[in-house]
């Protein structure tokens, strides 16, 4: 299968819900269930201040981060994702919903928690690089970064693997692993900003 060369545009999202509102599963997937189920149990506090979630788009996982959310911004590049989770989280006032496209827009702030489930594989290394940089920037210290990535074949720029590892290794002078697990499908890696908690 041949990759991508360079990161994903958000033409390439804008296409896969224009014939689909749900074309990952996200609502009826048992492998979303479990996933969602394992990065929620993963996460290191029973609350958090602000977080932000990257990729969010249909708010299908963001709905049940919300609970232990003061605040969560969930960010998307794909419009049509984000009105459906508009729609979708309408009655949790502590969601905010902001469409960019990372790292090259990047919103203001300072977040506790950073979500990045199966998004920085769809970046080339260049762009990788540079979303790490963001969230070291804006990774309060002693905040959480949770990392959730598919390991099956794809034609995104990098794997699964090489995304977590090489964002990892961005971010290893800031940041460092706190907790890890691997099943036959995915990977969930939990780092942890330097700095008191």
């Amino acid at each position: 299968m041949n990759r991508h060369a360079s990161s994903l545009s958000p033409a390439y999202f804008d296409g896969l819900y224009t014939g689909e509102t749900d074309p990952w599963g996200f609502e009826t997937s048992p492998y979303e269930r479990a996933k969602y189920e394992a990065t929620l149990a993963s996460l290191p506090r029973e609350r958090y201040a602000s977080a932000l979630e990257l990729g969010c788009s249909i708010g299908v996982f963001t709905r049940q981060l919300a609970r232990r959310c003061d605040a969560l911004l969930a960010v998307d590049v794909a419009a049509s994702a984000l009105a459906l989770a508009r729609e979708r989280c309408r009655d949790l006032p502590q969601v905010r919903f902001e469409q960019a496209v990372a790292p090259r827009d990047w919103p203001a702030g300072t977040f506790d928690l950073v979500v990045l489930s199966e998004v920085i594989y769809y970046l080339d290394r260049t762009d990788m690089t540079a979303l790490a940089a963001r969230v070291a920037s804006s990774l309060a210290p002693g905040g959480e970064a949770v990392l959730v990535h598919w390991l099956g074949e794809t034609d995104y720029p990098l794997s699964g693997d090489e995304a977590a590892e090489g964002f990892m290794a961005a971010l290893a002078a800031d940041a460092t692993v706190m907790h890890q697990a691997r099943t036959a499908e995915y990977r969930l890696d939990v780092l942890r900003r330097s700095g008191p908690a």
